[in-house]
């Protein structure tokens, strides 16, 4: 059987396979009022969708930890009990087509209070949902974007503590694995970059000090995600600037540290927090990091980025290059990827009984 279709293990929570899938915000919740990122029914089915199509593990998508920490006013959150039952409904369903459930936790930083993409995602002011946004440090993403508020002190410990009352909201919705973003240049990964981190204070200026934030956040999770149970992290290997950013040397160091304080699997992924670099994308283009991050240290990785086919998929897996694959935009196109690459490489995956005559 190929290894794409092996079961993996970590901690007490055993995956059917290696074929997970991604966070993808879907930019569907209302952006204000009692059901202000609550899951709804495109939610539901979305995920749904992709759990009968044979996916071993759902990462859904960024969930933010507060009001203020959604990339826009669409994006779930996981910030009150009322979107805690709304997730229930959808870790049940995901759990009983033997898919393992797990959540994105994530605070947008200065990215934050933007419009939907397919309106050109262009942040918005208070006329339109929209809100200040807080950072690190008041340097912008690009020219559209408004300063942020610097966050104090203070502040960053307020937002450690809504990562833990997140995470505690997470198990009671039914997830068994939690994930931390700090990719992307959102909150966390703007306090790891020099790029974005001006900060002259315990949080800023060093690598030690840059790393902080992100370490208190992973202890505040794990202290009360269940000792069971897995947590990722969510990192970009790079900001792919020649200097003065965020490097895959940090993110090798990085990975080491993380493994220590009790995260369990690195997804690794690149770039988004520095406006107008070049990234040179091809089919797996981000699997090096992974790969690397892999062979350096002791921590399992995931790995993204234009993987497609099936044999491209297994071939990373069986050749140790990572863990498992994350396969976004080709599970939006095909929710049945994981079945359809089962049946090319003679591999297995639970179909659902109604769609066995299939």
């Amino acid at each position: 059987m190929s290894a794409l279709f092996e079961p993996y293990t970590l901690r007490e929570v055993t995956i059917p396979n290696r074929v997970w899938m991604p966070p993808m915000c879907q930019y569907s919740a209302a952006p204000e009022g009692p059901l202000a990122g609550v899951p709804q029914d495109w939610h539901f089915a979305h995920y749904a969708a992709r759990a009968a199509g044979g996916t071993g593990l759902i990462v859904v998508e960024a969930s933010a930890v507060s009001p203020e920490g959604r990339i826009s006013p669409y994006d779930l959150g996981i910030w009150n009990d009322t979107q805690v039952e709304a997730f229930r409904r959808i870790t049940r369903f995901l759990s009983a087509q033997g898919t393992v459930p797990a959540i994105q936790l994530a605070h947008a930083g200065r990215k934050a209070a933007t419009d939907q993409p397919w309106k050109g995602g262009a942040p918005l002011g208070p006329d339109a949902y929209g809100w200040r946004s807080l950072a690190p440090s008041p340097v912008a993403f690009d020219d559209r974007h408004p300063e942020p508020d610097e966050l104090t002190v203070g502040q960053i410990q307020e937002v450690v503590g809504q990562f833990a009352a997140a995470a505690r909201r997470a198990l009671d919705a039914g997830f068994e694995i939690a994930e931390i973003h700090g990719a992307h240049g959102y909150l966390i990964n703007e306090f790891l970059s020099p790029h974005s981190n001006h900060r002259t204070d315990a949080y800023g200026g060093s690598y030690e000090n840059r790393t902080r934030f992100a370490l208190e956040v992973v202890d505040a999770v794990r202290e009360v995600w269940p000792d069971d149970k897995p947590l990722f992290f969510r990192i970009s290997a790079t900001d792919w600037l020649e200097d003065g950013g965020w490097t895959p040397d940090d993110t090798v160091r990085f990975a080491g540290e993380l493994h220590a304080h009790g995260v369990d699997l690195l997804d690794v992924s690149t770039g988004g927090n520095a406006s107008g670099v070049r990234i040179p994308t091809g089919p797996g283009y981000q699997v090096p990091f992974a790969a690397r991050v892999k062979a350096e240290t002791r921590m399992p990785v995931a790995a993204v980025g234009l993987i497609t086919e099936a044999e491209q998929a297994a071939k990373i897996v069986a050749n140790g290059e990572a863990d498992a694959v994350l396969l976004g935009r080709e599970l939006l196109r095909n929710p049945s990827w994981a079945r359809h690459a089962a049946r090319q490489l003679g591999g297995a995956v639970r179909v659902p009984e109604q769609y066995h005559r299939s």
